[in-house]
């Protein structure tokens, strides 16, 4: 488990974390990379730790939870066009091929 105590964290935000954990682990990050970041995106989205109470809660901010498909991509806008074309047609190659494997 991360350092620092989560007894601060209300159960949604627990649950937040938990959800977002998956997601990295679906896509084959460690899981203790996964949870790091898991509590990162909560932690920027809500500020920490939930202290109850009235009139003590502030507006949460979404954008670091929908800034990761955004990110990305630097690395197909720095190839040439014709790394972009041998790509594209590898691409086809593939998917004809297994689409004959898919008929027989």
């Amino acid at each position: 488990m991360p350092k620092g105590d989560k007894s601060a964290y209300t159960d949604k935000q627990k649950r937040q974390a938990e959800h977002i954990e998956e997601g990295y682990e679906k896509r084959g990050t460690p899981k203790d990379e996964a949870e790091r970041r898991a509590w990162a995106t909560v932690n920027a989205e809500t500020g920490g730790g939930k202290k109850s109470g009235s009139g003590r809660g502030k507006a949460e901010n979404h954008a670091p939870a929908r800034k990761g498909g955004h990110r990305g991509g630097a690395a197909s806008a720095n190839r040439t066009a014709a790394e972009r074309s041998a790509s594209a047609k590898k691409a086809a190659a593939t998917r004809k091929r297994n689409a004959e494997k898919a008929k027989a």
